[in-house]
């Protein structure tokens, strides 16, 4: 009778140290992308990164227009002397040698950060995504563990009300019992309530990402592969906050350059044509317009070199902040790693003793409060070894998302590493107008 008690309760140890490949409790890969390419912040960026691409070729293509002024008019000179008249005027303003090349300058800087925007957006949705997976994995696990111990809870009362029938136990014992199994009970439907609550949420949020019936068994954590260095260093190196940071520098600078080209306005060039006295006079000009540069230019100028300065610090925060974050989350995923070990080793230890325990009530030795007391020991060991687990995989997921290794596009890695080291050559504006504005 004693082994056939304690063959649940080594399966159950058996299924909480179950193995399983790497990646194997995450939703495909496939569908888990189709799921973040759906999120509403992921599209937003997306319709963002179309507004840049608009707004570097409205910027390439420049601001300036040509102007058409006509005059027709009638002159009376006396009652007898009557003439049409006209006057018209083609003109556009022409920006001077340099400045078309800063204005491509800040259009394709503020098209390669909205780019970078979108894998940023997706990054930020994947680790989401892995929260909420996580949150219901945990929440399966637990409300699975409370239902096993209810059934083995069940299995227990069975055998000792059979006791109690034979006069081998006493009335008190099953009253124990029947209490402990109530409270088992209670504790499986709370944990079943909040593993449901998490699947719907996950149903809700993920609507394109169809969830498995049955939820997959959560594997043993391993260590990260190469140490928290080389994952922090890769972090760093594969963030697009940096890039993006890095690019809205650069363009800030390529403003800035562009509103010191200012100070030199842009000239407007224009043919004019009169047509007087009915015909007896007419004229063809060049028209050239300059308008004065003022205070204003000069101050505009200071404005934006300031807020050059301003957005090369903050790029400088950007750093420092991945740098700690990066740092922080690779050493968690091996702190969490060594957490679930020792928790683990705390549970078998807990559960060997309840085993022998139990081993001792049924043989006379020990009370069945004493039983119940090293039960209870046993499963806040078991949950906390569940938690671990799962604390320990999200860690390490965490850091797969954050070094772009899952759920990302690879191209977007070579984009996100350029980006952070593209420099700005700030072309130079000349007073010779240039030949084709």
């Amino acid at each position: 009778m004693t082994r056939h008690l304690l063959l649940p309760l080594l399966a159950l140890a058996i299924i909480g140290t179950t193995r399983a490949g790497d990646g194997d409790f995450l939703p495909p890969e496939p569908l888990a992308m189709r799921a973040l390419a759906a999120q509403p912040d992921v599209r937003a960026a997306v319709a963002a990164a179309q507004a840049a691409a608009a707004e570097r070729d409205a910027l390439a293509a420049g601001s300036y227009e040509w102007e058409a002024i006509m005059i027709p008019q009638r002159r009376t000179v006396d009652p007898q002397l009557r003439y049409r008249e006209f006057e018209g005027q083609l003109s556009r303003r022409i920006r001077l040698p340099g400045k078309a090349a800063l204005d491509r300058a800040i259009g394709e800087h503020a098209l390669t950060a909205a780019q970078l925007g979108i894998d940023d957006a997706t990054h930020q949705a994947a680790r989401r995504l892995g929260q909420d997976w996580m949150t219901w994995l945990r929440a399966e696990a637990l409300a699975d563990d409370a239902q096993q111990q209810r059934m083995l809870m069940e299995q227990a009362r069975q055998l000792l009300a059979r006791r109690v029938q034979l006069g081998d136990a006493a009335r008190r014992d099953l009253d124990l019992m029947d209490a402990e199994l109530a409270q088992l009970r209670a504790a499986e439907l709370s944990a079943r309530a909040d593993a449901d609550a998490a699947r719907k949420a996950l149903a809700t949020t993920y609507p394109q990402l169809p969830l498995p019936a049955k939820p997959p068994q959560l594997p043993e954590p391993t260590p990260l592969p190469h140490g928290a260095a080389y994952w922090r260093d890769l972090i760093i190196q594969r963030s697009h906050e940096i890039g993006i940071a890095h690019q809205n520098t650069l363009r800030q600078q390529s403003v800035a350059a562009r509103a010191r080209a200012d100070r030199l306005p842009d000239p407007s060039i224009g043919l004019r044509v009169l047509d007087d006295r009915g015909g007896a006079e007419r004229a063809v000009g060049l028209v050239v317009s300059v308008p004065l540069g003022t205070r204003y230019r000069r101050d505009v100028a200071e404005r934006e070199a300031a807020h050059a300065a301003k957005v090369e610090a903050e790029e400088a925060m950007v750093r420092l902040e991945i740098v700690r974050d990066a740092q922080a989350t690779a050493d968690l995923a091996e702190a969490r790693q060594a957490q679930w070990q020792a928790l683990q080793a705390a549970a078998l230890a807990q559960e060997a003793a309840s085993a022998r325990t139990r081993r001792a009530w049924e043989l006379g030795e020990a009370s069945l409060p004493e039983w119940l007391q090293a039960e209870r020991m046993a499963r806040a060991s078991r949950a906390q070894e569940r938690v671990a687990r799962v604390d320990a995989l999200h860690a390490a997921l965490r850091v797969r998302i954050d070094s772009y290794e899952l759920w990302h596009d690879s191209d977007a890695e070579e984009t996100s590493a350029s980006a952070q080291h593209t420099t700005l050559a700030v072309p130079q504006a000349h007073a010779t107008p240039p030949a084709n504005p």
